[in-house]
């Protein structure tokens, strides 16, 4: 009976696992790797809980989404655990209340404002998929693109030495992500469009084929460059980076296969996981909690400036 009971709860922590298991590369590595070079993380022990906090809060939100449309999942992702037939529409919608006080208390341990971040993003969860938020690619991505970015701050204030408060650089990077990814989201869409189409969502590669695949092809290697001049990378550090946004912005506009589209998305989520590294490199480099990219800023001010004179 022991062992029947181990194999059962080894079972179940699998399941709830598999919830989350196809957001590890997209979401729970870059998101860690933010919150530990945006603290940066205060000790090494902090490095569990971030993970944690991260993790949970992803859980919450992936058990409301994959209960609300299992009929998509059977045909983009049949390993789910729902179409899987590892646990119930009912047993996933008890998991996903549940999982609601236990988000708010954890994050309520840290400090008011975790727990505010955390209270935000159970409010989103619910416009994203309780209220349709999911359903026009605009809101789709303005609220999965927010989202992230609370993850970010959440998971700063989990790992830096403050739990109420996150420093100047920190706040402009998650800033910076929000745009950058709410810009180029629908690159993991082209891989679902034969699913979308059956739960009615009106993705942007469902609703404009050719135009968001020049979209998301001229926007990655454009968002590349600046990055690279924000974040002020060295000529060797910025010239890999805008070479592989070039080369995934690319295969994008050339392959069009539905497997030719997972191979994409997966150097998608790599390019977009490197970014996360960025504010790591600025202070380490820089040495400064100062906003990044002020410098650059302020030539493009100054460049602006200028030709609007020459011009009078």
């Amino acid at each position: 009976m022991a062992i029947t009971r181990s194999r059962k709860i080894l079972s179940d922590l699998y399941t709830i696992f598999l919830f989350t298991r196809a957001d590890i590369v997209i979401a729970l590595l870059p998101v860690t790797l933010f919150s530990i070079a945006a603290a940066p993380l205060s000790s090494p022990i902090r490095l569990i809980d971030t993970i944690f906090w991260i993790w949970l809060h992803l859980l919450q939100f992936n058990v409301a989404n994959q209960i609300k449309a299992p009929e998509e999942d059977k045909i983009n992702k049949p390993s789910r655990p729902i179409p899987a037939g590892r646990i119930t529409v009912h047993d996933a919608t008890i998991l996903r209340w549940t999982l609601v006080p236990i988000c708010l208390a954890y994050s309520a341990l840290y400090s008011p404002q975790l727990m505010w971040v955390s209270l935000t993003m159970l409010l989103f969860t619910m416009w994203y998929n309780e209220n349709d938020g999911d359903k026009e690619s605009f809101s789709k991505n303005f609220l999965t693109a927010i989202m992230y970015g609370l993850s970010e701050i959440g998971g700063t204030l989990v790992a830096g030495h403050d739990h109420t408060q996150v420093s100047p650089t920190g706040r402009i990077a998650a800033e910076v992500t929000v745009i950058v990814f709410a810009s180029t989201l629908h690159a993991q869409d082209f891989r679902d469009a034969s699913g979308d189409r059956l739960t009615e969502r009106r993705s942007f590669p469902i609703l404009y084929p050719v135009a968001s695949r020049i979209a998301i092809g001229l926007a990655i290697p454009l968002w590349s460059i600046f990055l690279s001049l924000m974040w002020q990378l060295d000529l060797l550090c910025a010239s890999a980076f805008i070479a592989y946004g070039c080369f995934t912005g690319a295969r994008f506009l050339l392959y069009h296969t539905v497997e030719d589209d997972r191979r994409s998305c997966k150097h998608y989520s790599l390019w977009f996981s490197l970014h996360h590294l960025f504010p790591a490199y600025w202070y380490y480099f820089h040495g400064t909690n100062e906003f990044p990219g002020t410098e650059f800023i302020e030539k493009i001010v100054a460049s602006t400036a200028g030709v609007i004179g020459g011009s009078q």
